[in-house]
């Protein structure tokens, strides 16, 4: 830690930022942390620090946050690299993240929701970058089965016969309902990861975080994302007034779109489990373990379409509850399992 901040402090020096005031910002599940910048003259910018060989490469970063640029969304700026060490300066959104716009102003949430919609229609109706990931069914379910791998490991062992069937019986949903063709999909697409920004108009109007992740995917799966998001409860009108005009401006109906929503939105909630079990059990985070009773309410709500039944059984056979004594045997596991 010593040593990053030694590199980091030099870097800020080389571009005339070292008598900015800096204090931390956010960290998130990666080992990815942010730092805000304030000079004196009240200039402000944002440090990123991903360590090299932790999975997270800056470069994608800029790649992701240039074409979003380009084509009209408000990523940050990119200010200065120092790719050798993993640190970016980048431009500082401000703090008008949704999620702290709605703890306040709860009667906000129709028009920031419709208005994170219409960024992703903005995003899907232009060419995706080349190159990108693009996973078949059969890989987006094997991403699920971490559910198995770390949640339901932790309340008991899951034969590879049953892991194996849960991936077939997900992938042939995946296949089946929401395997169409591909846009680019940021993944991360929450109510904490976007910002309002004063004096940009239309969709540029929301600033965008926590993208570098982005792939190729299904359209549904940003909007899954933004309706069911594990940090906060997204009110029933909020949701439905983003798949409402998502489906108008997709020429869809919310009704055609109800399938592949729970099928994307179930393998969504059954990833996130297993994550969240994971950051615990191997990365020593236990802090997610409170979010996963939301989650799970997700995946109940979208097993429920009738389409899903096959996987509805395996996943009530397979995998318990999230009640106090299986959190507590997971957190009682905290930083147990190697990487």
């Amino acid at each position: 830690m010593n040593d990053r901040r030694a590199l980091s402090t030099a870097f800020l020096a080389s571009h005339g930022w070292d008598n900015a005031d800096r204090r931390f910002l956010a960290g998130d599940a990666s080992d990815r942390s942010y730092d805000r910048l304030r000079r004196p003259s009240g200039d402000s910018a944002v440090l990123m620090d991903a360590p090299p060989g932790k999975g997270d490469d800056p470069r994608d970063f800029i790649r992701i946050a240039t074409h979003l640029r380009q084509i009209g969304l408000s990523a940050p700026a990119i200010l200065a690299t120092d790719l050798d060490h993993g640190f970016l300066l980048i431009e500082d959104l401000g703090d008008d993240l949704f999620a702290r716009l709605l703890d306040h102003q709860p009667d906000r949430e129709v028009a920031l929701y419709t208005a994170a919609t219409d960024v992703l229609l903005r995003l899907q109706s232009q060419p995706a970058p080349s190159g990108l990931p693009d996973l078949s069914a059969r890989d987006w379910a094997e991403a699920a089965a971490f559910a198995l791998d770390f949640y339901a490991a932790a309340a008991g062992p899951v034969a590879p016969g049953k892991r194996a069937r849960f991936v077939d019986t997900l992938a042939a949903a995946l296949s089946a309902h929401a395997d169409g063709p591909r846009v680019l999909i940021l993944r991360d697409y929450h109510a904490e990861n976007l910002l309002l920004l004063s004096g940009r108009q239309g969709a540029a109007a929301v600033g965008i975080l926590d993208f570098q992740l982005a792939q190729m995917g299904q359209p549904g799966y940003d909007l899954v994302s933004l309706v069911q998001d594990a940090r906060r409860d997204v009110s029933a009108t909020a949701a439905a007034a983003a798949i409402a005009r998502f489906a108008r401006q997709t020429g869809t109906t919310p009704e055609a779109l109800a399938l592949p929503l729970a099928v994307l939105g179930a393998q969504r909630a059954l990833r996130i489990i297993g994550v969240f079990a994971r950051l615990c059990l191997v990365a020593g985070k236990p802090g997610y373990l409170a979010l996963l009773p939301r989650v799970w309410g997700h995946l109940r709500e979208c097993l429920a379409h009738p389409a899903l039944a096959d996987l509805r059984h395996l996943c009530d056979a397979l995998l318990p509850p999230p009640d106090d004594d299986l959190l507590h045997r997971i957190r009682n596991r905290c930083a147990t399992i190697s990487p």
